[in-house]
């Protein structure tokens, strides 16, 4: 399975605007009418489960493209490979980050030009993450069961720059103390116009409106390309 995945070595960027180049990047994707969401989480919250899942949904209608980060390894990539859907693999070189201009490397490997979609897996990481506009069309999280209901109260700024927030692990609900209408709320504190879906990533639980969710953003970026 590795020789069926591409792995690129991610240098630090130099650049000094990242905003600059994070914009350069999203006008260079909405001109060719290419929607890029940009999903991060802590490490085991369930992002390339997820990603399996929605690929599930919407794999048979759109032409979809999946770039995995990691400081290290391709098992990420390998797994989504498995799919049957393009990956390849970015290697950060102990960065626990994505800026634009290393994103836009990835981005020039993957032909974008005949992408519908590009999900970019980013370091998992409730931090650093962040806190780097990467160039994406969206930006989403993942918040598992397990962690706990208090993660928006210590990561605030995370759940400040996100559009979508997938809540994972709800088959996991009975087993931990975590109350769903106080993290929605809290949520809901930091950023009004969040979207939160509840999602099991094991049972697939939920994923039909994430994938609904899909289909209008990256119609509705099309159409205003």
């Amino acid at each position: 399975m590795m020789d069926q995945v591409k792995v690129i070595e991610i240098q630090k960027s130099v650049l000094e605007n990242n905003d600059q180049e994070a914009e350069k990047l999203r006008q260079k994707l909405r001109k060719e009418k290419t929607f890029l969401l940009n999903l991060m989480s802590s490490p085991g919250a369930g992002k390339t489960s997820c990603i399996l899942r929605i690929l599930e949904h919407l794999k048979a209608e759109m032409q979809i493209g999946v770039m995995e980060a990691d400081i290290d390894s391709s098992v990420d990539a390998e797994k989504v490979a498995q799919s049957g859907v393009e990956a390849i693999q970015l290697h950060t070189g102990g960065m626990c980050h994505l800026d634009a201009a290393m994103t836009e490397q990835g981005i020039h490997q993957l032909d974008t030009e005949r992408l519908d979609l590009v999900i970019l897996e980013n370091v998992g990481n409730l931090v650093c993450p962040a806190e780097f506009d990467t160039g994406a069309s969206k930006n989403a999280m993942i918040l598992s069961i397990p962690e706990g209901d208090d993660k928006p109260l210590k990561y605030p700024l995370m759940f400040s720059v996100v559009d979508l927030v997938l809540i994972n692990k709800i088959d996991c609900l009975d087993y931990f103390e975590f109350d769903m209408q106080a993290v929605k709320e809290r949520i809901h504190t930091l950023n009004p116009q969040a979207v939160i879906l509840e999602v099991s990533a094991r049972t697939g639980e939920g994923f039909d409106r994430v994938a609904e969710w899909f289909r209008k953003n990256v119609n509705q970026w099309r159409k205003e390309s």
